[in-house]
């Protein structure tokens, strides 16, 4: 017989849900108070190519943004390799607590993948975050080829029974997907020269070796300023402000070649929706400074404005318009 006033013990099933919830309860608590004192310690950017690039320029001058808003370091970290694929493989790889990031681009997560199997998926293997923008490829030609325009380019190609060679950065670099896109929709006979980099393919280009080359503004941008190089055409939706004289592709008629050679910041796969928005909204404050916008204004670069949903659209988008075309391409 049960004395009154006293209780049954409490039974081990019993136990077991109070473990439960008095656990969810401290995760529940737990999770934002992470992302508010997030960063605690250094942040790690990868950037995936070697130091120089247009990738570690962008990560760095982004970095040391970051470093004075949130009073923490942001370091750079380059892990060259495999077209990108190794360093963007380690940050999918790496815990989604915002101490790791990566500087993704085009090659990383739009090219590179459709060239070869990637050993991520570029969608589902990352938390996109922000898009930093970067430059347009501009077509350019010796000085001493005759064309002055792309139309005249254009019949030269056509004229000459072996083509005109073009230098690229290399296969299955943007430069050479937007010159292949050119080619398949001019009906222009060019035949690519593959360099190992942007800038070898100028340097021979303003050597006279090559007679042309389709390549980032940023990288012509100085041969073009000494008329070493003469641009006929950019892939910027719109003229850049300190060319103001080469035309578009689109005002040359050709509407689908607007293309730039972007990068932005990315992370693993389920990043705190909260550290998310305090990257985005970092990034783009620092993008829309007087400072930045002229530092990459003057390599043609116009800085983006999205949310971290627009940039993952915009990434989304790339994939699917620039896979067929570098399977195409080979």
């Amino acid at each position: 017989m049960k004395a009154e006033g006293i209780q049954s013990p409490v039974t081990s099933h019993e136990l077991l849900v109070l473990w439960v919830l008095a656990l969810a309860i401290s995760v529940m608590h737990a999770l934002p108070c992470a992302a508010q004192d997030w960063p605690a310690r250094p942040v790690r950017i990868v950037a995936p190519f070697a130091p120089g690039g247009s990738a570690d320029t962008l990560g760095r001058l982004v970095a040391e943004r970051l470093t004075v808003r949130f009073k923490q370091n942001f370091v750079v970290d380059n892990r060259p390799g495999a077209g990108g694929s190794l360093g963007s493989e380690l940050v999918a790889k790496s815990g989604a607590d915002g101490y790791t990031l990566l500087v993704s681009s085009i090659a990383t997560h739009a090219i590179g993948p459709a060239m070869q199997k990637a050993p991520y998926d570029p969608m589902t293997s990352f938390t996109h975050i922000a898009l930093f923008g970067g430059p347009p490829i501009v077509a350019v030609v010796h000085p001493g080829v005759e064309a002055k325009n792309l139309s005249e380019f254009v019949a030269l190609a056509k004229s000459q029974p072996q083509g005109i060679s073009y230098g690229s950065p290399g296969p299955g670099t943007n430069g050479h997907l937007v010159a292949e896109l050119f080619r398949a929709r001019s009906g222009a006979n060019l035949v690519h020269i593959p360099y190992k980099g942007a800038a070898l393919a100028m340097v021979d280009l303003a050597g006279g070796h090559i007679p042309s080359s389709f390549n980032t503004l940023s990288t012509a941008a100085p041969h073009i300023r000494s008329t070493r190089a003469r641009p006929l055409a950019h892939s910027q939706a719109r003229r850049v402000a300190v060319f103001p004289d080469i035309p578009t592709f689109v005002e040359s008629g050709y509407k689908d070649l607007v293309a730039t050679t972007w990068f932005g910041l990315s992370g693993p796969p389920g990043m705190p929706a909260a550290i998310v928005k305090q990257l985005n909204a970092a990034v783009r404050e620092s993008l829309a400074t007087p400072e930045l916008r002229e530092r990459l204004g003057a390599e043609g670069m116009e800085p983006n404005d999205l949310d971290a949903n627009g940039y993952t659209q915009f990434v989304r988008a790339e994939v699917a318009r620039w896979a067929p075309v570098a399977r195409a391409a080979k």
